[in-house]
């Protein structure tokens, strides 16, 4: 038996409004994250974001995904920042509608839609 701790990925199995934000993380359903979260029909996860705009490696829980999602809601942070082309392209190309915003105002988009019981889905950039 080997004495190696083993990490497993952060993850919520299930839909969750998110509570709040800021500090660098994330509340929801009683529990917290510090970090970037993605949330998806299947749950929320913890992502290493490198930068407030998703890459394609941030993607991959969207993309296993995605016929179940119609709207992505992407937090970039404290700004609003654009998806580039090549994301764009191919959330278009899998019929979902992305719209960036700021975290906080992704966040509160993100729970009217879930409220609604939307196929949505979110990455956000944590915020301090």
């Amino acid at each position: 038996m080997s004495d190696a701790i083993k990490m497993k990925e952060a993850h919520f199995p299930g839909r969750a409004p998110i509570d709040a934000y800021g500090n660098g993380g994330f509340r929801f359903a009683d529990m917290s994250h510090r970090g970037s979260i993605v949330c998806v029909p299947s749950g929320i996860y913890g992502i290493e974001m490198k930068a407030p705009v998703p890459e394609m490696a941030d993607m991959q829980h969207i993309l296993d995904e995605a016929d179940k999602i119609e709207v992505l809601l992407v937090g970039t942070g404290e700004n609003l920042l654009r998806l580039p082309q090549n994301l764009r392209t191919l959330l278009h190309n899998k019929h979902i509608s992305a719209d960036t915003m700021s975290t906080g105002a992704a966040v509160r988009t993100f729970n009217v839609l879930l409220a609604e019981d939307r196929a949505v889905a979110a990455i956000f950039y944590a915020v301090e």
